[in-house]
């Protein structure tokens, strides 16, 4: 099987084990925990991943990083990961858990790209309009980019909502451009 798919898999079962005993959001924050103690300690990927430590030492050293920070549920979920020789896939399959969670629950994270820097009752605002008009709940990941002059771009998925000054304007150019009216530039 091809390491998504695997990924895949040990989501779902995490998944079900978060639905049976309403801890998603717990093994959300558990996953964000293990990626602060990988990103931390890069030689921790790399200690995890050594065929030449076994795995109860994998085990104790992962338990002691993590106490306190993750569900006791997710650090045992964990210890089947390492007995079974998958914690290389542990990005993996924290990527496919939080997207099966906002799949199921809903959730939709869109980019936008605003010309300045929003204040946080318009992040409030465009999140509940975004929600709206496209019938979920979204997550907005807002980036700034002053070239767009003004407006909005949305995209989601393989979706594009350009929405900008910008764009408007070029539009405007062309079709000036195609009737024949002279344009300064």
């Amino acid at each position: 099987m091809r390491d998504t798919t695997v990924a895949r898999s040990y989501a779902d079962a995490l998944f079900d084990i978060g639905e049976r005993n309403k801890a998603h959001e717990r093994f959300a924050a558990s996953f964000e925990a293990l990626d602060a103690v990988l990103d931390a300690a890069p030689q921790m990927g790399a200690f995890l991943a050594s065929p030449k430590i076994g795995p109860s030492v994998k085990k104790t050293v992962l338990r002691t990083a993590l106490e306190g920070r993750a569900d006791p549920l997710f650090i045992n979920f964990l210890m089947v990961l390492i007995n079974k020789r998958r914690q290389r896939l542990l990005h993996d399959v924290g990527r496919a858990y939080r997207d099966l969670m906002d799949e199921r629950l809903g959730r939709l994270h869109v980019q936008v790209t605003l010309a300045r820097q929003p204040d946080e009752q318009t992040k409030t605002e465009l999140a509940g309009r975004l929600s709206k008009s496209l019938d979920r709940d979204v997550i907005p990941h807002v980036k700034v980019n002053p070239e767009i002059l003004g407006g909005i771009i949305v995209r989601f998925g393989d979706r594009v909502l350009d929405g900008s000054l910008r764009r408007r304007l070029l539009s405007m150019r062309g079709r000036l451009l195609q009737a024949g009216l002279p344009t300064n530039r």
